[in-house]
């Protein structure tokens, strides 16, 4: 299904535009099973983009984005959970000139993978707030600040193997927030 609507949109689409970015993203907090807190480190991230025109003021948008974030769970090891972002956007884009500010709004899924314990696919939605600076009609650098809010399953049984859990879910809402830069090239 995302196959057919990639080539039905780009089949109609002016220009194509990929978008390659790279930056750091904050995740929410894990919990023990005595309820203190397990903190998670702030992971780099990168993201890929594609993107068609659908007028001079906007965009639609297939966005993939990646992080591991690092934990110490109760077992006092080193675990990690890698969460894979896939959303489409529609991206506002509001000209002065060279410099372009955006505004996104997104729906998709996120995929989550403990590293001891299992993985899941849960319902995700973002926004973001961004700059481009043209450099031509081709290049443009581009920042961005997105939020990620995914409904999860805190009672899902993602980081336990077997009887033995490392984490939980702290609450039914997980926020990931980035901020990121990168290139822009339409083709």
């Amino acid at each position: 299904m995302l196959c057919s609507l990639i080539v039905s949109k780009t089949v109609h689409a002016n220009q194509l535009e990929l978008s390659v970015m790279v930056g750091q993203m904050f995740g929410s907090d894990l919990v023990a099973s005595d309820n203190s807190d397990i903190s998670t480190d702030s992971g780099s991230n990168i993201a890929i983009g594609i993107a068609w025109e659908e007028n001079v003021n906007g965009q639609g948008q297939v966005l993939l984005n990646r992080v591991s974030h690092d934990f110490v769970g109760e077992n006092a090891e080193n675990n990690s959970l890698d969460i894979t972002y896939a959303h489409f956007n529609g991206v506002a884009l509001f000209r002065q000139q060279n410099y372009v500010t955006t505004l996104s709004l997104g729906f998709g899924g996120a995929y989550f993978d403990a590293d001891q314990g299992g993985d899941e696919v849960y319902p995700s939605a973002s926004v973001a707030f961004g700059t481009r600076y043209e450099f031509s009609k081709q290049v443009a650098l581009v920042t961005e600040l997105r939020a990620y809010a995914t409904l999860i399953d805190e009672d899902d049984a993602m980081f336990c193997q077997q009887e033995l859990c490392s984490a939980n879910f702290k609450d039914s809402l997980w926020i990931d927030s980035s901020i990121t830069v990168g290139i822009a090239y339409k083709f």
